[in-house]
Protein backbone atom coordinates (compact mmCIF):
# COMPACT_ATOMS: atom_id res chain seq x y z
CA UNK A 1 0.00 0.00 0.00
CA UNK A 2 1.38 3.64 -1.06
CA UNK A 3 1.78 6.10 2.13
CA UNK A 4 1.59 9.09 0.77
CA UNK A 5 -0.65 11.45 2.50
CA UNK A 6 -0.95 14.43 0.10
CA UNK A 7 0.86 17.02 -0.94
CA UNK A 8 2.62 20.22 -0.19
CA UNK A 9 3.24 23.19 -3.55
CA UNK A 10 6.60 24.52 -2.21
CA UNK A 11 5.87 28.37 -3.76
CA UNK A 12 2.17 29.41 -1.46
CA UNK A 13 2.81 26.05 0.96
CA UNK A 14 -0.56 24.70 0.45
CA UNK A 15 -1.70 21.15 1.05
CA UNK A 16 -4.02 19.00 -0.71
CA UNK A 17 -5.08 15.93 -0.24
CA UNK A 18 -3.52 13.28 -2.01
CA UNK A 19 -7.06 12.60 -4.54
CA UNK A 20 -7.13 16.42 -4.76
CA UNK A 21 -4.11 16.84 -7.51
CA UNK A 22 -4.66 15.47 -10.77
CA UNK A 23 -2.01 18.11 -12.33
CA UNK A 24 2.13 17.93 -11.87
CA UNK A 25 1.98 21.26 -9.69
CA UNK A 26 0.01 23.31 -7.62
CA UNK A 27 -3.25 24.63 -9.09
CA UNK A 28 -2.76 27.79 -7.87
CA UNK A 29 1.08 28.63 -8.80
CA UNK A 30 1.04 26.92 -11.92
CA UNK A 31 4.37 25.71 -13.17
CA UNK A 32 6.16 27.57 -10.71
CA UNK A 33 4.31 25.21 -8.26
CA UNK A 34 6.30 22.43 -7.64
CA UNK A 35 4.72 20.08 -5.26
CA UNK A 36 6.27 18.12 -2.63
CA UNK A 37 4.92 14.61 -1.68
CA UNK A 38 3.82 13.91 2.10
CA UNK A 39 3.80 10.73 3.70
CA UNK A 40 2.36 9.09 6.89
CA UNK A 41 5.38 8.82 8.98
CA UNK A 42 3.75 7.58 11.76
CA UNK A 43 2.51 4.48 10.00
CA UNK A 44 5.41 4.23 8.11
CA UNK A 45 7.64 4.08 10.95
CA UNK A 46 5.67 0.81 12.03
CA UNK A 47 7.16 -1.33 9.29
CA UNK A 48 9.93 0.57 7.55
CA UNK A 49 12.76 0.04 11.07
CA UNK A 50 16.15 -0.99 11.17
CA UNK A 51 15.10 -4.28 11.59
CA UNK A 52 12.81 -4.94 8.77
CA UNK A 53 15.90 -3.59 6.63
CA UNK A 54 18.38 -5.98 7.91
CA UNK A 55 15.33 -8.55 7.24
CA UNK A 56 15.02 -7.48 3.76
CA UNK A 57 16.95 -8.88 1.31
CA UNK A 58 16.30 -7.00 -1.41
CA UNK A 59 18.54 -4.54 -2.31
CA UNK A 60 16.97 -2.08 -5.22
CA UNK A 61 15.22 0.70 -4.14
CA UNK A 62 12.12 -1.68 -3.44
CA UNK A 63 13.28 -2.58 0.05
CA UNK A 64 12.29 1.36 0.97
CA UNK A 65 8.91 0.66 -0.47
CA UNK A 66 6.79 2.37 2.08
CA UNK A 67 8.76 5.23 1.22
CA UNK A 68 7.75 5.55 -2.24
CA UNK A 69 4.54 6.75 -3.78
CA UNK A 70 4.09 3.54 -5.81
CA UNK A 71 2.24 0.07 -5.07
CA UNK A 72 3.82 -3.11 -5.57
CA UNK A 73 1.65 -4.36 -8.81
CA UNK A 74 4.48 -4.25 -11.31
CA UNK A 75 7.81 -4.23 -9.39
CA UNK A 76 8.98 -7.83 -9.73
CA UNK A 77 9.34 -6.76 -13.29
CA UNK A 78 11.51 -3.79 -13.69
CA UNK A 79 14.86 -3.48 -14.07
CA UNK A 80 17.12 -3.78 -10.59
CA UNK A 81 17.67 0.09 -10.10
CA UNK A 82 19.63 1.12 -6.95
CA UNK A 83 21.77 -1.01 -4.79
CA UNK A 84 24.92 0.73 -5.68
CA UNK A 85 28.22 0.23 -3.89
CA UNK A 86 29.43 2.87 -0.94
CA UNK A 87 33.25 2.86 -1.27
CA UNK A 88 35.59 4.11 1.38
CA UNK A 89 38.44 6.10 -0.60
CA UNK A 90 41.87 4.70 0.03
CA UNK A 91 43.85 7.19 -2.07
CA UNK A 92 41.80 10.12 -2.70
CA UNK A 93 40.81 11.17 0.51
CA UNK A 94 44.83 11.19 1.18
CA UNK A 95 45.28 13.30 -1.47
CA UNK A 96 42.23 16.06 -0.84
CA UNK A 97 43.24 16.15 2.65
CA UNK A 98 40.00 14.52 4.18
CA UNK A 99 39.70 12.90 7.61
CA UNK A 100 36.97 10.03 5.60
CA UNK A 101 35.87 10.19 2.45
CA UNK A 102 33.09 7.71 0.87
CA UNK A 103 32.40 8.00 -2.99
CA UNK A 104 28.61 6.22 -3.87
CA UNK A 105 29.08 5.30 -7.43
CA UNK A 106 26.05 5.68 -9.58
CA UNK A 107 27.53 4.33 -12.99
CA UNK A 108 26.36 0.93 -11.76
CA UNK A 109 22.74 1.62 -12.22
CA UNK A 110 20.82 -0.36 -14.95
CA UNK A 111 21.96 2.25 -17.52
CA UNK A 112 24.84 3.69 -16.07
CA UNK A 113 23.65 7.01 -14.05
CA UNK A 114 21.28 8.04 -10.81
CA UNK A 115 18.73 8.79 -13.43
CA UNK A 116 17.51 5.19 -13.55
CA UNK A 117 15.40 5.73 -9.70
CA UNK A 118 13.35 8.69 -11.15
CA UNK A 119 12.68 6.95 -14.30
CA UNK A 120 11.91 3.80 -12.80
CA UNK A 121 9.13 5.72 -10.68
CA UNK A 122 7.78 7.10 -13.86
CA UNK A 123 7.43 3.97 -15.53
CA UNK A 124 5.59 2.63 -13.03
CA UNK A 125 3.31 5.56 -12.57
CA UNK A 126 2.40 5.49 -16.34
CA UNK A 127 1.54 2.00 -15.95
CA UNK A 128 -0.64 2.91 -12.41
CA UNK A 129 -2.13 5.51 -14.82
CA UNK A 130 -3.03 2.97 -17.89
CA UNK A 131 -0.08 5.28 -20.18
CA UNK A 132 1.67 3.62 -22.73
CA UNK A 133 3.73 6.52 -24.05
CA UNK A 134 6.30 8.27 -22.21
CA UNK A 135 8.51 11.72 -23.06
CA UNK A 136 10.80 13.74 -21.57
CA UNK A 137 13.64 16.40 -22.23
CA UNK A 138 17.10 15.93 -20.97
CA UNK A 139 20.65 16.15 -21.73
CA UNK A 140 21.21 12.82 -21.95
CA UNK A 141 21.10 10.76 -18.47
CA UNK A 142 17.38 10.85 -17.82
CA UNK A 143 16.40 10.08 -21.25
CA UNK A 144 18.93 7.23 -21.73
CA UNK A 145 17.39 6.04 -17.96
CA UNK A 146 13.94 6.48 -19.11
CA UNK A 147 14.03 4.91 -22.84
CA UNK A 148 15.64 1.70 -20.91
CA UNK A 149 13.46 1.37 -17.98
CA UNK A 150 10.54 1.57 -20.10
CA UNK A 151 11.75 -0.54 -22.51
CA UNK A 152 12.02 -3.23 -20.07
CA UNK A 153 8.43 -2.44 -19.61
CA UNK A 154 6.65 -2.53 -23.09
CA UNK A 155 6.05 1.50 -22.73
CA UNK A 156 6.98 3.70 -25.82
CA UNK A 157 9.26 6.68 -25.42
CA UNK A 158 9.36 9.98 -26.52
CA UNK A 159 12.35 11.40 -26.07
CA UNK A 160 13.80 15.34 -26.69
CA UNK A 161 17.37 16.08 -26.24
CA UNK A 162 19.89 19.31 -27.29
CA UNK A 163 21.55 18.93 -30.05
CA UNK A 164 25.00 19.02 -27.75
CA UNK A 165 24.15 15.22 -26.01
CA UNK A 166 26.76 13.15 -26.03
CA UNK A 167 27.20 10.66 -28.67
CA UNK A 168 26.89 8.02 -25.80
CA UNK A 169 23.93 9.00 -24.27
CA UNK A 170 22.25 9.46 -27.68
CA UNK A 171 23.16 5.99 -28.77
CA UNK A 172 21.84 4.38 -25.47
CA UNK A 173 18.54 6.30 -26.53
CA UNK A 174 18.54 4.55 -30.19
CA UNK A 175 19.09 1.13 -28.81
CA UNK A 176 16.31 1.12 -26.40
CA UNK A 177 14.30 2.30 -29.31
CA UNK A 178 13.05 5.52 -28.42
CA UNK A 179 11.77 8.27 -30.75
CA UNK A 180 14.36 10.86 -30.52
CA UNK A 181 13.80 14.57 -31.04
CA UNK A 182 17.39 16.27 -31.21
CA UNK A 183 16.82 19.87 -30.77
CA UNK A 184 18.36 23.08 -32.57
CA UNK A 185 18.83 24.89 -29.42
CA UNK A 186 19.47 25.02 -25.20
CA UNK A 187 17.69 22.81 -22.72
CA UNK A 188 15.52 25.75 -22.24
CA UNK A 189 14.10 24.98 -26.03
CA UNK A 190 13.95 21.59 -25.49
CA UNK A 191 12.33 21.02 -22.63
CA UNK A 192 9.21 23.79 -24.20
CA UNK A 193 8.90 21.42 -27.15
CA UNK A 194 8.84 18.53 -25.06
CA UNK A 195 6.25 20.09 -22.96
CA UNK A 196 3.87 20.87 -25.77
CA UNK A 197 4.20 17.11 -27.02
CA UNK A 198 2.68 16.24 -23.90
CA UNK A 199 0.28 18.70 -23.55
CA UNK A 200 -0.46 17.64 -27.06
CA UNK A 201 -1.00 14.13 -27.10
CA UNK A 202 -1.47 12.73 -23.57
CA UNK A 203 1.94 11.23 -22.77
CA UNK A 204 3.08 10.81 -19.26
CA UNK A 205 5.78 13.02 -18.50
CA UNK A 206 9.04 12.37 -17.60
CA UNK A 207 10.00 15.51 -16.49
CA UNK A 208 11.68 15.79 -12.88
CA UNK A 209 11.41 18.99 -12.43
CA UNK A 210 7.22 19.06 -13.31
CA UNK A 211 6.71 15.87 -11.77
CA UNK A 212 6.70 15.79 -8.24
CA UNK A 213 7.67 11.74 -7.63
CA UNK A 214 10.54 11.67 -9.68
CA UNK A 215 12.42 13.43 -6.80
CA UNK A 216 10.79 10.65 -4.65
CA UNK A 217 13.19 8.22 -6.67
CA UNK A 218 16.07 9.98 -6.68
CA UNK A 219 16.38 10.29 -2.77
CA UNK A 220 16.44 6.88 -2.51
CA UNK A 221 20.60 7.55 -2.72
CA UNK A 222 20.29 9.01 -0.07
CA UNK A 223 18.67 5.80 2.31
CA UNK A 224 20.94 4.04 0.73
CA UNK A 225 23.78 6.29 1.79
CA UNK A 226 21.97 5.95 5.52
CA UNK A 227 21.91 2.52 5.71
CA UNK A 228 25.18 1.71 4.15
CA UNK A 229 27.17 4.11 6.89
CA UNK A 230 24.68 2.07 9.38
CA UNK A 231 23.03 5.18 9.93
CA UNK A 232 26.03 7.17 10.98
CA UNK A 233 26.42 9.87 8.69
CA UNK A 234 29.22 11.99 7.26
CA UNK A 235 29.30 15.80 7.90
CA UNK A 236 28.95 16.25 4.15
CA UNK A 237 27.31 14.85 1.15
CA UNK A 238 28.31 16.58 -2.11
CA UNK A 239 26.37 16.29 -5.51
CA UNK A 240 26.46 18.01 -8.88
CA UNK A 241 23.33 20.18 -9.44
CA UNK A 242 21.50 21.19 -12.58
CA UNK A 243 17.98 21.24 -12.58
CA UNK A 244 17.76 20.94 -8.96
CA UNK A 245 15.83 17.79 -8.60
CA UNK A 246 18.82 15.58 -7.61
CA UNK A 247 20.13 17.72 -5.02
CA UNK A 248 16.40 18.42 -3.76
CA UNK A 249 15.59 13.83 -3.79
CA UNK A 250 19.11 14.26 -1.54
CA UNK A 251 17.60 16.14 0.93
CA UNK A 252 14.19 14.65 1.31
CA UNK A 253 16.05 11.33 1.32
CA UNK A 254 16.99 12.40 4.48
CA UNK A 255 14.27 14.71 5.68
CA UNK A 256 12.44 11.11 5.43
CA UNK A 257 14.96 9.43 7.69
CA UNK A 258 14.83 12.06 10.17
CA UNK A 259 11.24 12.02 10.93
CA UNK A 260 11.34 8.36 10.90
CA UNK A 261 13.83 8.92 13.56
CA UNK A 262 16.47 6.24 11.84
CA UNK A 263 19.18 9.20 11.65
CA UNK A 264 19.95 12.27 14.42
CA UNK A 265 20.42 15.06 11.73
CA UNK A 266 20.83 15.80 8.23
CA UNK A 267 24.35 15.66 6.66
CA UNK A 268 25.73 19.34 5.37
CA UNK A 269 24.96 19.37 1.68
CA UNK A 270 27.04 20.58 -1.09
CA UNK A 271 25.54 21.63 -4.02
CA UNK A 272 28.28 22.11 -6.98
CA UNK A 273 27.21 23.60 -10.53
CA UNK A 274 29.63 24.41 -13.35
CA UNK A 275 31.12 27.65 -13.81
CA UNK A 276 29.71 28.28 -17.20
CA UNK A 277 26.42 27.43 -15.95
CA UNK A 278 26.23 28.15 -12.17
CA UNK A 279 22.34 29.82 -11.91
CA UNK A 280 21.58 28.76 -8.46
CA UNK A 281 25.53 29.03 -7.68
CA UNK A 282 25.03 32.87 -8.14
CA UNK A 283 21.76 32.76 -6.32
CA UNK A 284 22.27 31.11 -2.98
CA UNK A 285 25.38 33.36 -2.61
CA UNK A 286 24.19 36.77 -3.44
CA UNK A 287 20.82 35.88 -1.70
CA UNK A 288 19.13 36.61 -4.63
CA UNK A 289 17.02 35.55 -7.41
CA UNK A 290 17.78 32.64 -9.80
CA UNK A 291 18.67 34.24 -12.86
CA UNK A 292 18.80 32.78 -16.57
CA UNK A 293 22.41 31.49 -17.44
CA UNK A 294 24.26 30.27 -20.00
CA UNK A 295 24.69 26.88 -20.95
CA UNK A 296 28.37 26.79 -21.32
CA UNK A 297 30.26 24.09 -19.86
CA UNK A 298 31.17 20.55 -21.13
CA UNK A 299 28.79 18.97 -18.16
CA UNK A 300 26.20 18.13 -19.87
CA UNK A 301 23.94 16.72 -17.47
CA UNK A 302 24.05 19.69 -14.83
CA UNK A 303 24.50 22.23 -18.30
CA UNK A 304 20.64 23.92 -17.38
CA UNK A 305 20.35 27.32 -17.93
CA UNK A 306 16.74 27.86 -16.06
CA UNK A 307 16.83 25.56 -13.49
CA UNK A 308 12.82 23.95 -13.26
CA UNK A 309 13.31 23.20 -9.90
CA UNK A 310 15.23 25.65 -7.90
CA UNK A 311 13.07 26.21 -4.67
CA UNK A 312 13.88 22.40 -3.62
CA UNK A 313 17.58 22.72 -5.17
CA UNK A 314 18.20 25.61 -2.91
CA UNK A 315 16.18 24.96 0.32
CA UNK A 316 17.81 21.43 0.23
CA UNK A 317 21.59 23.17 1.09
CA UNK A 318 19.75 26.31 3.55
CA UNK A 319 18.41 23.73 5.61
CA UNK A 320 21.21 21.70 5.62
CA UNK A 321 23.38 24.61 6.83
CA UNK A 322 25.62 23.33 3.37
CA UNK A 323 26.72 25.41 0.78
CA UNK A 324 26.99 25.98 -2.90
CA UNK A 325 30.26 26.31 -4.88
CA UNK A 326 31.13 26.34 -8.82
CA UNK A 327 34.02 24.99 -10.65
CA UNK A 328 35.73 25.47 -13.69
CA UNK A 329 35.69 23.02 -16.77
CA UNK A 330 39.04 22.59 -16.42
CA UNK A 331 38.70 21.22 -12.74
CA UNK A 332 36.13 18.62 -14.01
CA UNK A 333 38.61 17.10 -16.32
CA UNK A 334 41.08 16.92 -13.54
CA UNK A 335 38.81 15.19 -11.13
CA UNK A 336 37.74 12.14 -13.60
CA UNK A 337 41.70 11.70 -13.99
CA UNK A 338 42.16 12.09 -10.30
CA UNK A 339 39.11 9.85 -9.31
CA UNK A 340 40.02 7.12 -12.36
CA UNK A 341 44.00 6.95 -11.27
CA UNK A 342 43.23 6.85 -7.50
CA UNK A 343 40.03 4.60 -6.75
CA UNK A 344 39.74 2.93 -10.66
CA UNK A 345 36.22 4.74 -11.15
CA UNK A 346 35.35 6.36 -14.34
CA UNK A 347 32.92 8.96 -13.81
CA UNK A 348 31.37 11.60 -16.46
CA UNK A 349 31.74 15.19 -16.36
CA UNK A 350 28.64 16.13 -14.21
CA UNK A 351 29.50 13.07 -11.96
CA UNK A 352 32.87 14.03 -11.21
CA UNK A 353 31.55 17.52 -10.73
CA UNK A 354 30.97 17.48 -7.05
CA UNK A 355 34.69 15.62 -6.56
CA UNK A 356 35.83 18.50 -7.72
CA UNK A 357 33.70 20.94 -5.69
CA UNK A 358 34.97 19.31 -3.22
CA UNK A 359 38.12 20.79 -3.48
CA UNK A 360 36.97 24.19 -3.88
CA UNK A 361 35.05 24.01 -0.96
CA UNK A 362 38.06 22.41 1.23
CA UNK A 363 40.14 25.39 -0.63
CA UNK A 364 37.50 28.09 0.50
CA UNK A 365 37.28 26.57 4.10
CA UNK A 366 33.60 25.75 3.52
CA UNK A 367 34.53 21.95 4.46
CA UNK A 368 37.55 21.82 7.44
CA UNK A 369 39.33 19.26 6.85
CA UNK A 370 38.84 16.98 10.12
CA UNK A 371 34.96 16.72 8.37
CA UNK A 372 34.12 13.67 6.68
CA UNK A 373 32.54 13.75 3.12
CA UNK A 374 30.22 11.32 0.93
CA UNK A 375 30.71 12.50 -2.78
CA UNK A 376 27.72 11.03 -5.46
CA UNK A 377 29.05 9.92 -8.67
CA UNK A 378 25.92 10.59 -10.46
CA UNK A 379 26.83 8.84 -13.90
CA UNK A 380 29.50 6.76 -15.84
CA UNK A 381 32.19 8.13 -17.87
CA UNK A 382 31.35 5.65 -20.78
CA UNK A 383 28.21 8.09 -21.47
CA UNK A 384 30.66 10.94 -22.75
CA UNK A 385 33.84 9.47 -24.21
CA UNK A 386 34.66 12.48 -26.40
CA UNK A 387 35.32 14.67 -22.72
CA UNK A 388 36.85 11.14 -21.26
CA UNK A 389 39.69 10.94 -23.98
CA UNK A 390 40.63 15.26 -22.64
CA UNK A 391 40.85 14.39 -19.20
CA UNK A 392 43.17 11.26 -20.18
CA UNK A 393 46.77 10.97 -20.77
CA UNK A 394 48.13 9.55 -24.42
CA UNK A 395 49.09 6.32 -25.05
CA UNK A 396 52.51 5.45 -25.80
CA UNK A 397 53.29 4.39 -28.95
CA UNK A 398 55.94 2.51 -30.46
CA UNK A 399 57.18 0.22 -33.13
CA UNK A 400 56.80 -3.73 -32.84
CA UNK A 401 60.24 -3.89 -31.32
CA UNK A 402 61.31 -5.33 -28.38
CA UNK A 403 64.48 -3.74 -28.16
CA UNK A 404 63.00 -0.71 -28.45
CA UNK A 405 59.70 -1.68 -26.00
CA UNK A 406 62.31 -2.82 -23.40
CA UNK A 407 63.78 0.96 -23.45
CA UNK A 408 60.97 2.60 -23.82
CA UNK A 409 59.49 1.31 -20.38
CA UNK A 410 62.59 1.05 -18.75
CA UNK A 411 62.14 4.89 -18.62
CA UNK A 412 58.96 4.62 -17.24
Amino acid sequence: MSYVSGFRCTICETIYKKDAITTYTCPSCGEKGILDVLYDYKSIGEVLTRDSLKANSDTSIWRYLPLLPVEDTYLSDTLKVGGTPLYKSKGLAEVLGTRHLYIKDEGLNPTASLKDRASVIAVIKALEAGISTICCSSTGNAASSLAGNAARMGLKTFIFVPERAPIGKLTQLLIYDATVVSVAGDYKATFDLSKAAIDHFGWYNRNAAINPYLVEGKKTVALEIAEQLDFKLTDWVAVSVGDGCTIGGVYKGFYDLLQLGLIKKIPRILGVQASGCAPLYKAFRTNGPVEAAEENTLADSISVGVPRNPVKALEAVKKSGGNYVSVSDESILEAMSLLGKTEGIFGEPAGVASLAGIQVAIQEGVIKKDESVTFIMTGNGLKDIKNGQLAAKEPIHMNSNVDEMIRILSQK
